[in-house]
């Protein structure tokens, strides 16, 4: 039974749009846009922090095989650092509306903001719970990100990338610490930036 979302929205060309790794100290932040297919359905879709690990791998394969469209896209560290985290994100999101290989009519944005887009766009708050195509997103950015992650813990060890994403956990802060920034942390975020201009 789906709780929350509402399958009206399943609607043709219409894009759902979603981040994920705002809040983590290192890392991209990476975002999805996913135009579904009226004509076939997803079952089990909803927030990707609501699901399973073994859940999300096995939409984040359907949801690009029954799309009409999706694109996976991302800021870089340098740009977060550059431009600042929202800044940065809404880039990463007109870098996936812009990627898809059909022109969307309208394009749905998590949250209370939108990007500038060449097409309609509207913000929904909590939209990853309530528009099929926003939570098929939120599933692609995120397992999308937590493969990067697990891939950056192996080049980057000693930090528990892979299990906090990178998210400021005492674990992480500890490790930040004691091992000092990598070239993969965001030097604008405080807990990185105090450690670079305390002289690590």
């Amino acid at each position: 039974m789906q709780l929350g979302l509402d399958f009206s929205l399943v609607e043709e060309l219409v894009a759902g749009v979603d981040e994920v790794g705002r809040g983590p100290l290192c890392g991209p932040v990476v975002t999805a846009a996913v135009i579904l297919d009226p004509s076939r359905p997803i079952l089990g879709l909803n927030d990707s922090k609501k699901l399973s690990e073994a859940r999300r791998d096995a939409l984040f394969d359907e949801i690009r095989e029954k799309a009409l469209a999706w694109c996976i896209a991302r800021a870089e560290v340098e740009e977060i650092d550059q431009l600042n985290i929202l800044h940065a994100t809404m880039l990463a999101m007109q870098r996936a509306v812009e990627g898809l290989s059909v022109t969307p009519k309208l394009a749905l944005i998590d949250g209370n903001r939108c990007p500038r887009l060449k097409v309609p766009s509207a913000p929904v708050v909590k939209g990853d719970s309530q528009v099929p195509a926003i939570a098929a997103a939120s599933i692609l950015a995120k397992v999308s990100r937590d493969r990067e992650m697990a891939e950056l813990d192996a080049i980057y060890p000693g930090y528990g990338i892979a299990g906090h994403k990178g998210y400021p956990t005492a674990v992480h802060l500890e490790a930040l610490r004691r091992l000092g920034p990598t070239p993969i942390h965001r030097r604008s975020f405080g807990p990185v930036r105090e450690l670079v201009e305390g002289g690590r």
